[in-house]
């Protein structure tokens, strides 16, 4: 898949930095280490952040920053690893969905960085270009109905909008029958190592819970 960030974005972030993670996999509906490790990081995050002060984690922080600069309300629209850490810090349970997508929340919890899962083979064509929300643009969101992602960055296919930082698209989204997965990370800080961290924790996760082969993954911007 080859991936373009789009002269509007490097206008609003001229830092970002993003991971594409590929790989296949097999998926499976729970896997209870998975979920060890998730609730493992939810009392960590309880000790050590409040509501507040989640937002000063620099891929967050950043996130929001961008949401401003695209003309987009980071309270009202939330990037999803904020929204998914405010859940722990409130005592409220992750939902569970299946072990893929609960690994790519996992690993968007554990480094900040909104991440968008999807499945590979869903898309059409063969690019990805990030660009910015445009007024009236269809776009269902994962149990989110129409969502208006004007002002949102967004990641398009030839047929339009498969992911925001606050939700992926239903036309693209994971399912227990994917074999062929697509992560990408957005680093919207400009923090290269810390992106490429992510990008390897999600790899050891594959590798631990979803019978990963063919991984890799690789840094654009």
């Amino acid at each position: 898949m080859n991936i373009i960030v789009s002269q509007e974005i490097e206008t609003v972030c001229p830092q970002f930095v993003g991971a594409a993670v590929e790989a296949y996999v097999v998926n499976s509906p729970y896997h209870e280490a998975l979920w060890r490790e998730i609730d493992a990081m939810g009392e960590k995050y309880r000790a050590e952040l409040t509501t507040e002060t989640l937002k000063q984690l620099s891929g967050i922080e950043a996130t929001r920053r961008v949401y401003r600069a695209c003309g987009k309300d980071p309270s009202r629209y939330r990037p999803a690893s904020e929204a998914l850490i405010r859940r722990m810090l409130q005592g409220k349970p992750l939902y569970q969905i299946d072990t893929l997508v609960d690994l790519v929340n996992l690993a968007s919890i554990a480094y900040g960085y909104s991440i968008g899962g999807f499945d590979a083979d869903k898309f059409v064509g063969d690019t990805l270009t990030l660009g910015i929300g445009r007024e009236g643009e269809p776009y269902e969101g994962i149990g989110r109905g129409m969502l208006n992602i004007a002002g949102l960055p967004v990641y398009r296919d030839a047929k339009g909008g498969v992911g925001t930082p606050t939700s992926d698209n239903e036309r693209t989204k994971i399912g227990i029958n994917t074999t062929h997965l697509l992560v990408l990370i957005n680093g919207y800080d400009g923090r290269e190592e810390q992106v490429r961290e992510n990008a390897e924790y999600i790899l050891t996760l594959l590798n631990k819970y979803c019978q990963a082969h063919d991984a890799h993954y690789n840094i654009y911007r």
